[in-house]
């Protein structure tokens, strides 16, 4: 079975992490949308060495019919880890730990997404991670937003994540995976930087009082960073389509 070997330090004498990164330092982050064509929309994420793949369908005919609601569409997510995305092989059957970040993640997305506009109905939610170093939540629920948003799903903002923790007694933003394994404590926030709302709040390890709000300010400032590049993708996008439109029109004139 491999073991990870546990590094001497995770933060150098110069103040820098394992990956040269300061304390509050985001890893470099890369969003795309639209890359999917049978899907209603898609986004990739790479964050650090994460890349996170999501699809989206919907909002579809309720199947089975019974779980249909009157009043708004049933938003359903399905979060998964490919066997390859970890060092040591994970089996392809859902894990528990897979079914509860499943719920996590569409409670958190759910605040933003205006179902009641589409009663009886479904959208659905794929994640599938296909390389994992540490915050594959967080940065599933910022592409999940991106592909919601590109399926046109009506929402009152896109949703931003990112974690901060507790390294060696000091507070760092946006954990790798060995940060996470062998540092004090992990919290990853979900943001609606739009109305300043959170829709996700979760802790394992201990802060103090002091250290949570820090912490929890940290994470707001992040994903606000986070929400201008999610604007940015979708814009790209858009850009992209009206460039290639205007050639096309541009070459037809000009036959």
């Amino acid at each position: 079975m491999f073991q990870e070997k546990r590094p001497e330090r995770l933060i150098d004498l110069n103040g820098s992490r394992l990956d040269g990164r300061k304390l509050d330092q985001l890893r470099q982050i890369k969003l795309e949308v639209g890359i999917l064509d049978k899907a209603n929309g898609s986004a990739y994420v790479e964050q650090g060495r994460n890349r996170i793949l999501v699809a989206v369908y919907g909002p579809r005919e309720a199947h089975p019919k019974h779980i249909a609601l009157p009043d708004r569409a049933v938003v359903r997510c399905r979060y998964h880890m490919a066997p390859f995305s970890t060092e040591e092989r994970k089996s392809p059957a859902p894990s528990r730990r897979e079914m509860e970040l499943s719920k996590v993640i569409r409670e958190a997305l759910e605040p933003a997404i205006l179902s009641e506009y589409y009663p009886r109905t479904t959208i659905d939610i794929f994640i599938e991670v296909l390389q994992s170093d540490g915050g594959t939540r967080c940065a599933a629920i910022t592409g999940a937003s991106l592909a919601l948003a590109d399926a046109g799903i009506p929402m009152k903002s896109l949703v931003s994540a990112c974690a901060v923790g507790k390294i060696e007694g000091q507070i760092a933003l946006d954990l790798s995976d060995l940060e996470d394994k062998y540092g004090e404590a992990d919290m990853p926030v979900a943001f609606m930087p739009s109305f300043n709302t959170i829709t996700l709040v979760q802790m394992d390890g201990a802060f103090t009082l002091e250290e949570f709000s820090k912490a929890l300010d940290i994470a707001a400032e992040s994903c606000k960073q986070i929400h201008e590049m999610q604007k940015t993708a979708l814009k790209g996008k858009y850009l992209s389509i009206k460039e290639e439109v205007e050639k096309e029109e541009s070459e037809e004139a000009g036959e």
